[in-house]
């Protein structure tokens, strides 16, 4: 048997709408890394672009469970001597809330190389219930 992989053009890219009120942070974030990167397609090939788009509204209203809210830290460096800063998640839920959510689903999907920067280009997240995308005519998704 030969194994058919689709051709560039003939791959759909699907638009999607999730809501993450009241959702749990990580399996939340699985789900739409899944979307994002197409395993959830019967075609799906790893070395295709083959994920759909992904708008992520209320992320301002996603949950964690037990003490994460405040235990959970995010570090990131400033490239500088002594540039190590640390953020708890509730204090980075205020600041920006969208940020912890584009944290955990892009550490769900290959973070190296021009293919997944191109996944990475397809997931649009907002703080709130409103998003530019209405042209696109994005379908809502139950995650």
């Amino acid at each position: 048997m030969k194994t058919f992989i689709k051709k560039e053009k003939d791959i759909e890219n699907n638009w999607l709408l999730a809501d993450a009120a009241g959702k749990v942070l990580g399996r939340f974030a699985s789900q739409v890394a899944t979307r994002l990167t197409g395993k959830h397609k019967p075609d799906f090939s790893p070395h295709q672009d083959c994920g759909d788009h992904v708008v992520v509204v209320n992320a301002e209203k996603i949950q964690v469970t037990g003490r994460k809210a405040d235990q959970k830290i995010y570090w990131h460096h400033t490239k500088h001597p002594g540039g190590q800063k640390e953020i708890l998640y509730k204090d980075l839920m205020i600041k920006k809330p969208a940020e912890a959510l584009e944290n955990a689903i892009l550490g769900m999907v290959k973070n190296k190389g021009p293919l997944s920067k191109r996944i990475q280009s397809k997931l649009h997240i907002y703080a709130g219930d409103q998003h530019p995308h209405q042209a696109q005519q994005p379908q809502p998704v139950k995650l």
